[in-house]
Formats: C-alpha cells, sequence, structure tokens
C-alpha cells in the first residue's frame, strides 16, 4: 500500500532522514520507533505531506504522490493523528467529526452556502456516520460536550475519530498513547488492532512506548540518526544487537 524509497530530508546542512526505504502492505500495523531525534516524525511529516522530501519517493497505491499536498492525499486516502491534541477546542465533539467529514466531501460552495435538498440529506448521513465513529471511539456520551472539557484520553481518541471521519484506508499516528494511562493505553491499543480487523485500515505508528509497540504493531522499522538500522517482526527487532545498543539500551531486561 505504502513504499518510501530512497528518501532523504534535509534541513540546512542537517540530513534528518538518510537512504530510507519503507514498504508497510495493506491491513498491516507497522511501527516505526527509534531514540529522540532520529527522524520518526519528519517520516511521518513526509508521508503526510507536510515536509517535501529533498530526495526520493513517496507511492500510494501505485501513485506517486511525493508533490501532492496533504489535503490531496487525505482525499486519497491517508490521514494523520498528531502527537499534540489537534482538534476545534470550542466545538462539540460531534462538530469536530463534522469537519473531518468535509475533508473528502464532494460539495460545491453553493452546496455549503446555500443547502438544497441533496445537502440537507447529505449533512444527515454524516451525523449518523459521526454517531457511528463515536460509539466505536467510545465518545457517543460525549456528542454534545465542547472537545476543550474532555480529559486527555478522551482528546486522544477524538483525535482518532477526526482521522476516521475522512475515511482513510492509511492512518499515521504520531504517538497515540502519549500521556495515557495502562487503561487508556490498551483501549487505544485494541481500537488500532480494530481498525485493522474490522475495518480493513492500514497503520504507520510511530510511539516511544516499546512495550506497546511490540505488542501491538505487526513489523517495525527502527531508525537511528535518520537512518534504518533494523526491520523485521517484533521479537527479531528487540533481539537485535544494534538496536539494543542504539535505542533499548538498559531498557532491554524490561521488555
Amino acid at each position: 500500500m505504502l513504499e518510501v524509497r530512497n528518501l532523504d530530508k534535509h534541513f540546512g546542512g542537517l540530513a534528518a532522514v538518510s537512504e530510507l526505504d519503507l514498504n508497510v502492505s495493506q491491513g498491516e500495523i507497522f511501527g516505526l520507533i527509534g531514540p529522540n531525534g532520529a527522524g520518526k516524525t519528519t517520516v511521518l511529516n513526509v508521508i503526510a505531506g507536510t515536509f517535501l522530501p529533498t530526495r526520493g519517493k513517496v507511492i500510494f497505491k501505485g501513485e506517486d504522490i511525493t508533490r501532492f499536498p496533504p489535503y490531496r492525499r487525505a482525499q486519497r486516502g491517508i490521514a494523520r493523528v498528531f502527537q499534540r491534541n489537534v482538534l476545534f477546542r470550542s466545538f462539540t465533539v460531534k462538530e469536530n467529526l463534522l469537519v473531518g467529514f468535509h475533508l473528502r466531501s464532494s460539495k460545491s460552495a453553493t452546496e455549503i452556502f446555500y443547502k438544497n435538498a441533496a445537502a440537507h440529506n447529505q449533512e444527515r448521513v454524516e451525523r449518523e456516520k459521526a454517531m457511528q465513529i463515536l460509539r466505536f471511539v467510545g465518545l457517543s456520551q460525549q456528542a454534545d460536550e465542547l472537545a476543550i472539557n474532555l480529559p486527555h484520553g478522551y482528546q486522544r481518541a477524538l483525535c482518532l475519530a477526526v482521522a476516521l471521519a475522512t475515511e482513510p484506508e492509511l492512518l499515521l499516528l504520531d504517538e497515540p498513547l502519549t500521556g495515557m494511562s495502562a487503561e487508556e493505553t490498551a483501549t487505544m491499543m485494541d481500537m488500532i488492532r480494530a481498525l485493522r480487523d474490522e475495518r480493513g485500515i492500514t497503520s504507520v505508528v510511530v510511539e516511544h512506548n516499546i512495550r506497546a509497540v511490540l505488542g501491538l504493531c505487526d513489523r517495525i522499522a527502527v531508525l537511528d540518526y535518520g537512518r534504518k538500522i533494523c526491520e523485521g517482526l517484533p521479537k527479531e527487532v528487540v533481539e537485535n544487537p544494534e538496536v539494543i545498543e542504539a535505542y533499548l539500551g538498559a531498557e532491554q531486561d524490561a521488555v
């Protein structure tokens, strides 16, 4: 589904990512890990279109999207959940989802401002879909709450819900478990698995919680100073000497 070919990303004289190749299959949960500053979020930014690569290509379902802006990638089926909670804080939970629907909408400006019968019907369908998504992420009871009033764990779930409103085929998850309790972490991991198992959604996960990554991902790639030093099954990665030296270090016994 996703190919990253010979990717370089430079910021001035700094090489944040170098000669990176990745292949992510449809329906896979793919982990991207590494020490702070290894280039993980930069890779997500290039895949999402926030950054253009210095060199290399991004191929999605056989199409070269390297130069596509983020909104065109969203229209193609790529959605991102940021490390920080990016929400319309003064909107209700349901209203945040309706914004997500507009990213894939085919409505003209006329339909938005002067709603005809078809536009009203589409709006009704979107509200029904919004409630289905909110039930999936466990927020149906909070549909009319302002996003700013939600606790952190619920805000993370809402960020995922907004991404799902764009009807993605590929989810880019940047630290989806950050700041969560053990119970919230387990719930989010179950949701990511359910998205794969029930909806066929592919995920690329950047996460510092090593135990969670090992239990969640089908395959993992490890970056160090912008270069891939290892890729494979979780068991293969955690036992790789380069990974232990570069990233896991003293944590290896805890894993």
